[in-house]
């Protein structure tokens, strides 16, 4: 398997720091989700989206991945988090291993997080759900401590 763990990539935190990502909800920058079969090989070090070993288009799915919806970044004691409502692609015939989440609206559409599903997640002309973890901090999908 290619996949061999969840990251946070090491340059979305450089970029933090330099304001290249923004969560907020209503201004913020658009972040999408893409899908990849078990020959994409991510790591902490991935740094852009690539659409080398992207699942193929299917349904709703269309090179790119889909659309996130942010959730408004908050804290809670000392830990800032963010998290994105989760995200359907209907009418898909999709095998995945794993994802990628990365600013779209960013030069050169850089990574934020890659996502390793444990295995094949599969739909058959059906619904492929990305079903992210509770908005809160010791759950959400991207946590600073």
């Amino acid at each position: 398997m290619a996949f061999s763990g969840n990251f946070m990539c090491t340059s979305f935190k450089v970029e933090l720091m330099k304001a290249v990502h923004n969560f907020t909800t209503s201004t913020g920058n658009t972040f999408k989700l893409a899908l990849y079969d078990n020959s994409a090989s991510f790591t902490a070090a991935t740094t852009a989206y690539t659409a080398t070993n992207e699942v193929a288009n299917s349904g709703t799915y269309s090179a790119g991945g889909g659309a996130l919806t942010n959730v408004t970044p908050t804290s809670s004691g000392t830990t800032a988090f963010t998290d994105f409502a989760d995200l359907s692609f209907t009418s898909a015939t999709i095998t995945a291993f794993g994802a990628l989440i990365y600013n779209d609206s960013a030069a050169g559409d850089p990574s934020v997080c890659v996502l390793d599903f444990g295995g094949a997640k599969t739909s058959t002309n059906g619904t492929f759900t990305i079903i992210f973890p509770t908005a809160d901090s010791t759950s959400a999908i991207i946590r600073i401590a």
